[in-house]
């Protein structure tokens, strides 16, 4: 894994040569700030899906903003050990479990239990709204880690 203290260069400036792609990514996060899951849970999610993809560039942003937005850093600490921590709501943990299982899909193929237990918190509205949060971060985090932001 190339961190960014070591990664030198930007490979692609990919935010200009791909902007109406990189345009429609960013929408896309600003529609799910607006989101009913709130900011604080979607940011929670970024960073866990960060974690497990390794992105230190999304890893250092979104601990920053969770930070900002006046998350305890226990709770930041935490998050990498969710799954033995009690610092997180059953809400939080069935998110998490989700975005888990969707950032390692090739592996879950997103069983029907997992998601069957996201009804007991959330919407329908607000699955497809995390699950597309998921889905966003993974993807940044593919471009972000491959163009070594």
């Amino acid at each position: 894994m190339v961190s960014n203290a070591t990664a030198g260069a930007l490979r692609l400036p990919y935010q200009t040569l791909s902007a109406a792609s990189f345009k429609g990514m960013r929408d896309t996060k600003q529609a799910l700030a607006q989101s009913p899951l709130g900011v604080a849970l979607v940011e929670l999610i970024y960073l866990r899906v960060s974690q497990l993809n390794g992105c230190a560039f999304c890893l250092e942003m979104h601990a920053k903003a969770l930070r900002a937005r006046g998350e305890a850093q226990e709770r930041v600490d935490a998050l990498a050990g969710w799954h033995a921590s009690t610092r997180f709501n059953a809400r939080e943990r069935a998110a998490l479990q989700w975005a888990d299982t969707l950032t390692h899909i090739a592996q879950t193929h997103a069983p029907d239990a997992e998601f069957d237990a996201l009804r007991a918190h959330f919407s329908d509205a607000e699955i497809s709204d995390l699950t597309l949060a998921i889905a966003s971060m993974n993807a940044l985090n593919r471009v972000a880690i491959a163009m070594r932001q």
